[in-house]
């Protein structure tokens, strides 16, 4: 795990959040390979525990069923962007003949394939991971693995824009957008407007998760970009989406939407 990057590691963190889950008996989603990712005498980040756990958990389980949706409406390929230590191609049953694509650092994605490999871990849906600087011709390397622009595609851009600048968060959905045919589906985090349940505030006010925070640029105002750029979007309130699931609220959760190519 040292070839990584200080961004890149944050997966594991969030890796650790995903292991607590699956071992509570009440768990919204189980990730049988998350607690393989956290190399035996990691350090426990108990602020970042604190303030980020309640918002994994709400937004694996909400991304989870926005992907399984999403291919049941008819998207026949999913791109996760930023996809870091997810396994939900291995975790979730997904429909016949769908292809799903994971981009992400090709450091991060080695270290992801040798823990996978190492747990006997066996993909439940055609495979493929993209190795690739997002700050590169992502595009490109995608089409070049086999990606569709023509097909419906369901789209996770998770938990990665805060790390960007506007501009660059900008440029990354512009490309998501001209690659998405008609039915495709984006979902991705956005900021509260008045900050009253966002995870960023609390963790930009604990001093513990400064080293965190210092790494965030921002991102841009998602709900607005995409509804202004052909999406049809809408918003998930991560309070009440908690309370739907059964879980109390004790915690920041952070809010999502998801667009629809007309």
């Amino acid at each position: 795990m040292t070839e990584l990057s200080d961004v890149s590691r944050t997966a594991v963190g969030v890796a650790r959040l995903r292991a607590l889950e699956t071992n509570r008996p009440d768990r919204l989603f189980a990730d049988p390979y998350a607690s393989a990712f956290v190399p035996e005498g990691t350090p426990d980040n108990r602020a970042g525990t604190s303030v980020f756990r309640l918002h994994i958990v709400i937004r694996t389980r909400f991304y989870d069923d926005y992907l399984l949706a999403a291919t049941a409406a008819g998207c026949r390929q999913v791109v996760l962007v930023a996809a870091g230590l997810d396994t939900r191609a291995f975790r979730l049953s997904w429909p016949a003949g769908l292809r799903l694509y994971e981009l992400d650092l090709p450091a991060l994605l080695a270290y992801k394939e040798k823990v996978l490999t190492a747990e006997g871990a066996t993909p439940s849906v055609a495979r493929t991971v993209v190795p690739v600087d997002l700050r590169e011709d992502w595009p490109g390397a995608l089409r070049a693995a086999g990606f569709d622009p023509t097909v419906p595609t369901a789209w996770l851009v998770e938990g990665l824009l805060v790390y960007l600048t506007a501009e660059d968060a900008a440029k990354l959905l512009t490309s998501v957008t001209d690659l998405s045919a008609p039915g495709s589906q984006v979902a991705c985090e956005h900021r509260d407007a008045d900050g009253q349940h966002s995870p960023g505030r609390m963790a930009k006010a604990t001093p513990d998760l400064a080293p965190l925070t210092a790494m965030w640029k921002g991102g841009i105002p998602t709900f607005d970009w995409l509804a202004g750029h052909g999406w049809k979007v809408e918003s998930h309130n991560g309070n009440t989406l908690a309370a739907g699931y059964g879980r109390d609220t004790d915690g920041p959760t952070g809010n999502f939407v998801i667009g629809t190519r007309a």
